[in-house]
């Protein structure tokens, strides 16, 4: 698909697509702070696999500041018993992202907020719980957070990764930088991840899926 198709495609989508009066208001907040959020495509893509993934899993994790983008597209395709975790040291994003939910009727009992840096509470989350984890976070870090956010998924769940192949940069072998090489070591810890199916998609900078197959 030549580059005026690929755009055109996404424009129809965005175009034809029902955007809610939250999630435009998510939008606009997103962009007031410069957050990276998904856009309509990769949202969808979230809305299916929140609905579809896991055996057993009881809701999903957000690693990102964007809480309220990403929860928007989460809440849509989860289970109505499910509930979200979200997760980012400003508490900032998470009272904006309490009012949006709120404003979209989503049930305050459906989300839990933890203002905390993911490396101090992921691994307090139940194994195995999850049918969904979106990890939104700097490269340098992505490492030892999949290494954390793997074994909360219940099998048929799947982890997202956004922004992780850095725009497809971590093929070019003259880069030595630190956000290269930790892209590339998580590239590494994915494919030799037990019982995973990985999924790589031309979204943002690079999307990598892994999902649990058993």
């Amino acid at each position: 698909m030549t580059d005026p198709a690929y755009d055109a495609l996404t424009t129809y989508i965005e175009e034809t697509s029902e955007i809610s009066p939250a999630l435009r208001d998510a939008r606009a907040d997103a962009a007031e702070f410069g957050l990276t959020v998904p856009d309509e495509v990769t949202g969808q893509l979230l809305s299916t696999l929140a609905a579809s993934g896991g055996q057993g899993g009881s809701g999903a994790v957000a690693v990102t500041p964007a809480a309220a983008v990403v929860g928007l597209y989460l809440l849509a395709g989860l289970p109505a018993k499910s509930t979200l975790t979200c997760i980012d040291p400003e508490a900032t994003h998470h009272n904006k992202a309490k009012r949006l939910f709120r404003q979209a009727g989503h049930a305050g009992s459906r989300v839990r907020f933890l203002p905390s840096h993911p490396l101090d509470v992921m691994g307090r989350l139940a194994t195995g719980a999850y049918q969904l984890v979106y990890v939104d976070v700097h490269t340098i870090d992505l490492p030892v957070v999949i290494q954390s956010a793997w074994p909360l998924l219940s099998p048929g769940g799947t982890l997202v990764l956004v922004d992780a192949l850095l725009d497809g940069t971590i093929a070019d072998e003259t880069r030595r930088d630190r956000d290269t090489a930790a892209a590339r070591q998580a590239e590494e810890m994915v494919r030799e991840l037990d019982d995973a199916l990985v999924t790589r998609l031309p979204f943002g900078a690079g999307m990598t899926l892994v999902t649990r197959s058993s």
